[in-house]
């Protein structure tokens, strides 16, 4: 019979299995960034991993050790059942996390935080979005993962022993009270004086073997309960350096005049319409007049060879709602948040429909899908749009796709509501049909089904209904006084599936077209590397209206702008210039994938604008 009080050792090291189980599961379901780790980097992903992994299995520890205590004084307690019970509850909700956490991975390139939770209060979109993920391969890992946690718990557990006659209660009680006062070395990650956090298993330059090697519900827990959004981390630099490096591309942001206004005109009228089309997920890498594939975008490469192309554009961030402020606001991303989550934040912001508002525009805001997903409805509605078209103002035959409304049916609405749209209008598109799952109303164009075709047929499939309802907008009377802006709201990891912090995902295109348009300026490509947040600025100033508010964005028309794009992904920010690019990650305060011809300036100018941006949004 196995000793009364060998249960607690045999119990914390059977929750430690299972986490490694987790992990292996983790490392086979990523294979592919996991086959590019040598056999030694693979191996340690377990052994620095297993100091998270013991915090962990304290933490799941506390309770069961808790009624051990007290099943020594209380014999009526039914102490096997209890345990029994808590393990088998626990262990199925840490394998729906662990398993919900390889899809996420794959599709956000970090461990699952608390970033999930902003999206509850949209369960349509959240079910949509998850519609291409692989619902039987997720399942056959779940039941691996929870059957094999059940064959540890009864080879490395088993039954609770029953305590020897001639042992005391109390002498019990007490030696179960010491097993749960240990609990707090392995809670805390050891005897040092800071307790651990996932900078102490941050082993290797590689983000992959970095983040294989954190634990899923520690680190959900972690960002639920230990991070605090609001405040800045750690300063790099003294801020007279931070504002003295930002000064060089944003000076107003620091308090610096502004330069002179001398940007190159574009538009051959004073106040054009202003149609803003948001195009969703539309990666460079699917563009070809920005040097992506040929032939999945024809009508954005047609309108590039008439209009004036931005080459070299990278998203700020890498959701939607973090986009929209980026482009509407021209206000930097966050590394770990999104200002939109707070309204009395996004309050103080400037938005391109007040400042278009002021100079006579009406407005209209469209998307085909749930303006409530992700806290969108709250900005927009302080931006002070007259009107908001959602999913609910569709037809319920016309919402034809999981996330609502398909681009065609959104296209047409806003074709029709032109007709009788005050002018000079100030009119933004949001589209939606080109983000996961990819199910489009179309034959498929591009064979195959796998993610990435899919993918690159919904992209078809949007630029084919965008270039239907501008070959129907040209023969509106607006069509000849407007201004056409397409950009992306992010870009993705797909194709090529790029790293979560890579540039290559950050690009996307930005594209000015439209009757509005000078014929001289038509066919000019812009080659300066820029940000998302320089969009605002830059239509500002064309339309010849203060732009003194959009303190994070600058005209790219303008005569030699500084060629530098910074952008934000989880926990961790990059900086691209012609010398090249580089990452830092926060967690391990440590620079990742640099070029070898990036600059100190760089990785300098990276950390001073995120200490002064987080700056900012702490004071919002």
């Amino acid at each position: 019979m196995k000793n009364r009080f060998a249960f607690q050792p045999r119990y914390f090291f059977f929750w430690l299995l299972f986490f490694g189980l987790g992990r292996a599961l983790f490392l086979g379901y990523q294979h592919v960034p996991a086959a590019k780790l040598p056999a030694a980097t693979l191996l340690a992903t377990f052994w620095y991993g297993l100091r998270l992994d013991a915090s962990a299995v304290a933490y799941v520890c506390l309770i069961p050790f808790l009624l051990l205590t007290l099943g020594s004084l209380w014999p009526r307690l039914p102490m096997r059942s209890l345990l029994l019970g808590y393990s088998v509850l626990v262990g199925l909700v840490l394998s729906a996390l662990i398993i919900a956490d390889l899809e996420l991975y794959r599709a956000w390139g970090f461990r699952l935080d608390d970033t999930p939770l902003q999206y509850l209060n949209s369960p349509q979109e959240m079910a949509a979005s998850a519609g291409g993920a692989p619902l039987g391969l997720l399942l056959a890992a779940f039941l691996v993962l929870a059957g094999g946690g059940w064959l540890l718990y009864k080879g490395v557990v088993g039954r609770l022993a029953p305590l020897p006659a001639w042992f005391g209660r109390g002498r019990a009680a007490l030696a179960c009270l010491l097993y749960l006062a240990l609990l707090v070395v392995p809670l805390r990650g050891g005897t040092q004086q800071i307790p651990i956090n996932q900078s102490d298993v941050y082993f290797s330059r590689t983000a992959f073997a970095n983040h294989a090697a954190l634990n899923v519900p520690w680190n959900l827990m972690s960002a639920m309960v230990l991070r605090s959004e609001e405040h800045p981390p750690q300063p790099f630099m003294p801020d007279s350096t931070a504002r003295r490096l930002v000064a060089t591309l944003y000076p107003l942001a620091v308090g610096k005049p502004a330069p002179a206004d001398s940007t190159t005109s574009i538009l051959a009228e004073a106040r054009p319409n202003v149609l803003f089309i948001i195009l969703e997920s539309f990666t460079s890498k699917f563009v070809g007049s920005v040097g992506g594939e040929q032939g999945v975008t024809p009508v954005l490469d047609s309108l590039a060879r008439t209009g004036v192309l931005f080459d070299h554009m990278y998203a700020a961030g890498d959701r939607s709602q973090k986009g929209l402020v980026s482009l509407l606001s021209g206000y930097p991303n966050q590394p770990t948040t999104s200002i939109i989550k707070f309204p009395r934040k996004t309050e103080h912001l400037p938005h391109l429909c007040r400042s278009l508002a002021a100079a006579g525009y009406r407005s209209h805001y469209y998307y085909g899908g749930e303006l409530a997903f992700a806290n969108m409805k709250s900005y927009l509605q302080t931006a002070g749009y007259e009107h908001l078209t959602e999913r609910g103002d569709f037809a319920q035959g016309d919402q034809n796709s999981k996330w609502g409304a398909h681009d065609g049916v959104l296209f047409d609405r806003i074709l029709g509501d032109l007709r009788q749209q005050p002018t000079p209008f100030f009119v933004t598109a949001f589209t939606l049909s080109s983000h996961e799952p990819f199910d489009v109303p179309m034959k498929k164009h591009f064979p195959g089904t796998d993610e990435v075709s899919l993918f690159r047929n919904s992209v078809y499939y949007t630029d084919q209904e965008l270039g239907r309802f501008l070959r129907a907008a040209q023969r509106e009377p607006w069509y000849a006084h407007t201004l056409l802006v397409l950009v992306a709201d992010h870009g993705h990891i797909q194709p090529g599936n790029s790293s979560n912090q890579s540039p290559d995902k950050f690009r996307i295109p930005l594209l000015l077209a439209g009757g509005a348009l000078r014929p001289a300026a038509r066919g000019q490509v812009v080659h300066t590397i820029a940000s998302q947040t320089d969009v605002a600025a830059t239509l500002l100033h064309q339309l010849k209206l203060p732009a003194t508010s959009y303190v994070w964005s600058r005209d790219l028309l303008a005569p030699r702008p500084n060629p530098v794009a910074y952008y934000c992904f989880n926990n961790g920010f990059g900086v691209v210039s012609p010398q090249g690019s580089l990452v830092l990650d926060n967690v391990s305060r440590e620079v990742w994938d640099r070029t070898p011809t990036a600059t100190d300036w760089q990785l300098h100018f990276g950390q001073a604008m995120q200490q002064l941006t987080l700056a900012d949004f702490a004071r919002k």
